[in-house]
């Protein structure tokens, strides 16, 4: 076979495949955080075809982006327009967003470096009483000792008035949160909440203990959106992961500091 053949023979099996996707996959997506194009997204360890080649936003993230671009209640003008912020474990992508429309941008972690403020969010205790406007912290709750403590804490730096945005992990069909202390090894962890660092898993009532803390709810799923939206942006996962801790159902949690 001479050089020429096997070009046409390379040529043959790319277009067989390319066809191949095509049928399989015929809808575009699009994400709506960084704009990229494509057939479909990338797979994650649990949940294929979720993940942006680009800016690497998820399910999550593209549900957050399509609440502040297209639900008339939490547009980015209205939530985040000349507004103090409070961003922790801050994505790149979100920061970028962010510094564009704020008055205040203060990114926070206790642990990275590339952060305005080396915050613990279950002790803010520099950070006077309703110092920010808008608090976000995309799945970090899973990560923090006391969570209830760290929801005080939030709703205390929070001006009346003020929004906290929340993801965290909710296992499918899972009732209420669980978590146990006496879990303490990377092994054991990820075996029951998912992930080495993860100290809980969520369940469907988390809604509810926002709600316990004093703040007014609204939860934002692939159902705030018709089909074709979050079919274009993958607002929720093409193939559901059989895994046994999936969070296949993603929700984000707006809530409403009540004023004084």
């Amino acid at each position: 076979m001479d050089g020429r053949q096997l070009l046409e023979k390379i040529s043959n099996k790319l277009t067989k495949e390319i066809q191949i996707l095509q049928h399989k996959y015929p809808h575009r997506v699009r994400c709506n955080v960084c704009h990229w194009n494509g057939r479909t997204l990338f797979d994650d360890s649990w949940h294929p075809r979720t993940i942006c080649p680009r800016c690497r936003s998820r399910v999550r993230h593209r549900l957050l982006f399509a609440a502040v671009q297209t639900l008339p209640d939490l547009q980015a003008q209205y939530l985040f327009k000349n507004k103090n912020i409070l961003h922790f474990a801050p994505e790149a992508f979100f920061s970028r967003f962010l510094t564009n429309q704020t008055k205040r941008y203060t990114s926070a972690d206790p642990f990275r470096s590339d952060v305005s403020a080396q915050i613990d969010m279950c002790n803010m205790s520099d950070i006077e009483n309703g110092s920010f406007d808008v608090v976000i912290a995309c799945d970090v709750l899973e990560h923090v000792p006391d969570d209830t403590i760290a929801i005080r804490e939030i709703h205390r730096v929070l001006a009346d008035g003020g929004w906290v945005i929340l993801t965290v992990p909710q296992k499918d069909g899972l009732k209420t949160k669980y978590e146990d202390p006496t879990i303490t090894t990377p092994e054991e962890r990820k075996r029951v909440f998912g992930q080495e660092d993860h100290l809980r898993i969520y369940g469907n009532d988390f809604d509810l203990f926002l709600e316990e803390h004093d703040f007014v709810v609204t939860v934002v799923n692939e159902k705030s959106f018709d089909s074709e939206t979050v079919q274009k942006h993958v607002l929720f996962p093409p193939v559901l992961s059989e895994h046994p801790l999936a969070t296949n159902y993603r929700s984000v949690y707006f809530g409403q500091k009540k004023g004084a």
